[in-house]
């Protein structure tokens, strides 16, 4: 199969503007670009802009079977204002009663390895199947979101299922102050758990609130908190060659 990415002027795409790159991507791709979002603010945010850059640009999510209810309310709030079909990628039911069955329901408790099968399994395996449906992936990281995310660029090919990607982050160079603004100023829906104290929001449980000071993400897997200090935690989906 012919590598497409070969032709793609990474320096061009890193000089565009959210709404342009958006717009590039369905120009370029079609339907084979998408934005993946787990429904963070960025999320809903380049939900917004592509209804007027990208009308027709495909939204897909991972739903892990344990996302908070708040989560399943915004989709279909989103679905509704923008007239948008949100395409749901699920985890193999037989991986996760397996699994289940081997380490019990709240395996993510007893160690960091097993927190990350649990997340290979309910959501890098679904993503992966997700991204197979894709040429370009779009992506809601922000810099200022970890230390891990600082050196993130905004245009980058990546290694998927064997084959190349092309891998976009319109808005890598945000603030929060800036992302929160945007959802003001629009009326854009966003997730209702924000207004909770919460400030990274992934599965029930392994999402709680953060307190003033904390780091953003010290809310995720909070159990495993030295690692938010480190600016490493992540559930495998933005990490190459992690072995997970």
């Amino acid at each position: 199969m012919e590598d497409w990415t070969e032709g793609v002027n990474l320096e061009a795409l890193e000089a565009m503007g959210p709404e342009e790159l958006l717009r590039w991507s369905w120009e370029a791709r079609g339907t084979r670009a998408a934005i993946f979002t787990s429904f963070q603010k960025t999320g809903c945010v380049m939900i917004d802009m592509a209804r007027a850059a990208a009308p027709e640009l495909r939204v897909l999510t991972v739903d892990t079977l344990r996302l908070p209810q708040d989560t399943h309310d915004l989709m279909k709030a989103l679905e509704a204002k923008y007239g948008i079909r949100i395409e749901r990628f699920q985890p193999d039911p037989d991986r996760v009663a397996r699994m289940v069955d081997d380490h019990g329901e709240f395996l993510f408790f007893d160690s960091r390895e097993k927190q990350e099968h649990c997340c290979a399994v309910r959501k890098v395996e679904p993503n992966r199947r997700a991204l197979a449906t894709v040429d370009i992936w779009i992506t809601g990281l922000r810099r200022d979101q970890s230390a891990f995310r600082k050196a993130t660029p905004k245009a980058a090919v990546v290694e998927q299922n064997g084959r190349r990607l092309l891998k976009l982050c319109p808005l890598i160079d945000w603030t929060e102050e800036r992302v929160n603004a945007y959802i003001s100023e629009r009326g854009v829906p966003y997730n209702s758990l924000y207004d909770k104290g919460y400030t990274s929001i992934g599965c029930v449980i392994c999402s709680t609130p953060t307190r003033p000071g904390e780091n953003p993400r010290a809310g995720r897997w909070r159990w495993t908190n030295q690692l938010a200090e480190a600016g490493k935690k992540e559930c495998g989906i933005h990490i190459q060659g992690s072995g997970i």
